[in-house]
């Protein structure tokens, strides 16, 4: 599959695949996305010192390296797991502008570490953040009550409907401790359903740009 680089509105970068009309973040905002979805409305609702991260689609790496970014700055402990079937090129992780556009350089060894560290192996990428790297399907996930929050980043349901399925969510909340947090960029019906079937609680909230709605979901 044709997969190009481009550049959101945001100006930062993203990948896009045109057969499936599909990119890695919104065409609206990259960063704009994972800073409303993944921080704001996740992240920041633990006031914990130390929390364990699920990423549902590894991809770019962006979610991953703002959580590091955010760690830096609120002193946070974290152990990120980043789950990825199809993980990508390191030629076109070259292509990407993140480290740049989040005006980051004094972090770009940590950008590059993330996507050079090994698969399976936990990695320490600074004394607070560690993380893991699993090449693996989605629906072979078996951790059990071991996160505090997940960041559901798969792509969409539109060309990718089996990911946003009951069985799948139901991975997603055994996975979760008690009181942990799924926040996604979606907020279609069948998802917030398929969601509630299973148990979470679902939360409507105002999306990022060029998004009217996203979800949150709690486990209780």
């Amino acid at each position: 599959m044709k997969r190009e680089i481009i550049v959101t509105n945001d100006g930062s970068t993203t990948i896009h695949l045109p057969e499936w009309d599909e990119q890695y973040h919104s065409k609206h905002g990259a960063i704009q996305e994972t800073n409303h979805v993944f921080i704001k409305n996740g992240l920041s609702l633990f006031s914990t010192n130390v929390i364990s991260i699920l990423e549902i689609g590894f991809g770019t790496g962006l979610n991953s390296f703002i959580t590091f970014l955010e760690s830096e700055k609120r002193d946070l402990t974290i152990d990120y797991v980043g789950v990825e079937a199809y993980p990508v090129l390191l030629k076109e992780i070259e292509q990407l502008n993140y480290v740049s556009a989040l005006k980051a350089n004094n972090f770009n060894a940590v950008f590059a570490k993330m996507h050079q560290q090994e698969w399976e192996i936990k990695n320490k990428i600074s004394t607070k953040f560690s993380l893991t790297k699993r090449k693996q399907f989605f629906n072979e996930i078996t951790d059990e009550n071991r996160y505090n929050l997940i960041y559901f980043d798969a792509f969409g349901a539109r060309v990718q409907p089996e990911l946003w399925t009951e069985a799948i969510f139901k991975i997603m909340y055994k996975a979760l401790k008690n009181g942990g947090v799924l926040v996604t960029y979606s907020a279609k019906g069948s998802v917030r359903r398929a969601m509630q079937s299973v148990g979470f609680i679902v939360e409507r909230l105002e999306g990022p740009p060029g998004k009217r709605e996203m979800l949150r979901a709690t486990k209780k």
